[in-house]
């Protein structure tokens, strides 16, 4: 695949979706600038990469511009220039809450980290792009806000609003050599899912084991998998949408 020396920054890239395609990118030879909040064990990624260029590790806020800005400046500093963004960074809270119980501040935290996170980090990453000439913004939306409902209003709204964002940008970027895609995972087994399905067996009543065993999780890698190809430019000439299991 075309990831080979292509320099990719990953958020969210300590746990989840985002570290299993940190670990896809690494085996196809990208330069891996890693990111995820200051308080992840994102320090433990150090290994990840070749011995002679190992990722370069960024503890990054998305709800502060100013570390998305800086995050964009250290990759390109660090490694001449930045040629796709992996934005991974997303929190699912308020499930199960109805929506006449549903504070504010859920709200907006959610809407904070998983779309204007978003927004932030393709703000970032597009003028070192546009140095480079080209380049690639891939952004977690899903089946929630898409396709159908949500465990969390929150959610649900926040990943419809990531979908609206990348549909525009990809409009508004495409003619600079910018291509931008959303991804739009299933159930997958990352500690966000698993706890969401916990918390709704202890509002059944229910097992939590059982719960997680009969869930059908997917994989993570496989989405991984998925990612790393389209920020590779083998997937040049993929636009829009993609769906998941």
């Amino acid at each position: 695949m075309g990831l080979a020396n292509k320099v990719v920054i990953i958020t969210g890239a300590a746990s989840g979706i985002g570290l299993a395609t940190a670990h896809e990118c690494a085996e196809q030879g990208a330069k891996l600038v890693l990111a995820d909040l200051p308080s992840s064990r994102l320090m433990e990624l150090a290994s990840l990469g070749a011995p002679d260029r190992p990722a370069q590790l960024v503890p990054t806020d998305v709800t502060k511009l100013s570390d998305c800005l800086s995050l964009a400046k250290a990759a390109e500093a660090h490694w001449g220039r930045v040629d796709a963004l992996i934005n991974c960074a997303g929190i699912l809270q308020g499930a199960y809450v109805p929506v006449e119980e549903l504070d504010d501040e859920t709200f907006e935290r959610v809407i904070n980290v998983n779309l204007i996170g978003s927004f932030r980090m393709t703000k970032a990453v597009v003028p070192a792009m546009r140095r480079a000439g080209r380049g690639v913004i891939v952004l977690i939306a899903s089946g929630a806000g898409v396709r159908g409902g949500s465990s969390s209003i929150a959610y649900g709204s926040s990943k419809g609003g990531v979908h609206g964002l990348a549909m525009v940008l990809e409009q508004k970027l495409g003619p600079q050599g910018i291509r931008v895609n959303d991804v739009c995972p299933g159930s997958l087994d990352t500690p966000l899912k698993r706890q969401n399905v916990i918390d709704l067996a202890h509002r059944l009543g229910q097992s939590p084991e059982e719960a997680l065993a009969k869930a059908n999780l997917a994989d993570p890698r496989g989405v991984g998998r998925v990612l790393a190809f389209l920020a590779s430019d083998d997937a040049d000439f993929v636009r829009g949408s993609i769906f998941t299991c």
